[in-house]
């Protein structure tokens, strides 16, 4: 009787604790973009065509609970020096005061404020977008690509009116309309690397 006893009180403290083990809920991973394997890009419409350009220079970490996404943060900084439209004229251009004024706003910048689920796989990411010294609130989609050992991938495309930031620079066509559109689409697709816990870094270091 007594060793039934005891296999039946083993069993009740496994259960448990398995209990309480599924109870906790799962901690929330810190990831840092890694920008070698990340681009950073947009469009803009010049006369007819859309004509793309990137970012080279950029950091971002990003928050990911993925049992609790509005517990998610990301914040985001690209160095507008950095801009890269394969054209050295054009880029001096944008880099000045007509457009993004590099030399007093050197960073573009995002910071979340609200993360909500937005289906499978996919977020609604609310924050303040930051160009030229404008900040705005934004909601933008982001696809979770998924999550393999200490890597994961995000991606999001959205469309801003960069009047509303202050680079309103454009040209009249004698044929009329004008050389720029207003509309930018921008594209993120990112690659970022799992932050370690100081002690596990230690251990993969030693």
């Amino acid at each position: 009787m007594r060793m039934r006893f005891a296999k039946l009180s083993l069993v009740v403290a496994l259960a448990l604790t398995l209990a309480l083990a599924l109870a906790v809920p799962a901690k929330a991973d810190t990831w840092n973009v890694d920008a070698v394997h990340s681009h950073v890009g947009f469009s803009v419409r010049h006369l007819l065509t859309p004509v793309p350009g990137s970012f080279g220079d950029f950091t971002g970490t990003i928050v990911y609970d993925e049992a609790n996404p509005p517990s998610s943060t990301v914040e985001f900084s690209i160095q507008t020096v950095s801009i890269d439209t394969n054209n050295e004229r054009r880029d001096n251009h944008l880099r000045s005061a007509d457009f993004f004024d590099a030399e007093n706003h050197p960073t573009l910048s995002f910071k979340s404020k609200k993360v909500a689920p937005l289906g499978e796989n996919s977020l609604a990411v609310t924050g303040d977008l930051t160009i030229r010294g404008v900040t705005k609130e934004v909601t933008v989609p982001v696809e979770v690509l998924g999550v393999m050992g200490d890597k994961a991938g995000f991606q999001t495309e959205f469309e801003i009116d960069r009047k509303e930031y202050g680079v309103v620079w454009n040209r009249s066509l004698d044929q009329g309309g004008t050389v720029l559109g207003e509309d930018v689409k921008i594209l993120l697709t990112i690659e970022a690397d799992r932050e370690k816990p100081p002690a596990e870094e230690a251990a993969a270091g030693g």
